[in-house]
């Protein structure tokens, strides 16, 4: 069966980006190394790792790609403690929090840190209670689980 492994192209940084990422999100580790000579200390040409079984590959291309929030990953964060400690981690040393549970890392990848429960407040039969938490959520950064709960019963 084949395998889809989203790329992500760096200029340097895609053994720091690995490393993040594994240390951020549960069940994930770094596979393998490719250096661009002999030794540890040689630069890595490329990191394959796994972010929660799914693999990955960070690329260093040598030269700048920008990233940009056509593509995103999302975390669906089961409580307010995973929401916290996604947005928290990769925030982190120089990521910046965006609209919406938006964020982008340090590195520039953009990430969507959003509770599963959101589907269910903002897409809920009671339509006006769904409105009441789109309307909180669109004001928000990091989501506010409660906030948004609060929100759809109109508390």
């Amino acid at each position: 069966m084949s395998v889809i492994t989203p790329c992500l192209w760096f200029e340097s940084e895609a053994e720091g980006a690995a490393t993040l990422y594994t240390e951020v999100v549960r069940n994930s580790r770094i596979l393998a190394v490719a250096r661009s000579g002999p030794g540890d200390d040689a630069p890595a040409m490329s990191v394959s790792f796994e972010l929660d079984g799914q693999p990955f590959l960070a690329l260093n291309g040598a030269t700048a790609a920008a990233f940009s929030d056509a593509v995103s990953f999302q975390i669906g964060c089961a409580d307010q403690d995973e929401v916290d400690h996604y947005w928290e981690s990769l925030t982190a040393r120089g990521g910046v929090g965006g609209r919406c549970g938006w964020l982008k890392d340090r590195y520039g990848v953009s990430w969507q840190v959003v509770p599963t429960v959101l589907t269910s407040l903002i897409g809920g039969e009671d339509t006006a209670g769904a409105q009441r938490a789109l309307s909180a959520m669109l004001g928000m950064g990091k989501l506010d689980i409660r906030v948004l709960e609060q929100a759809y019963s109109g508390r």
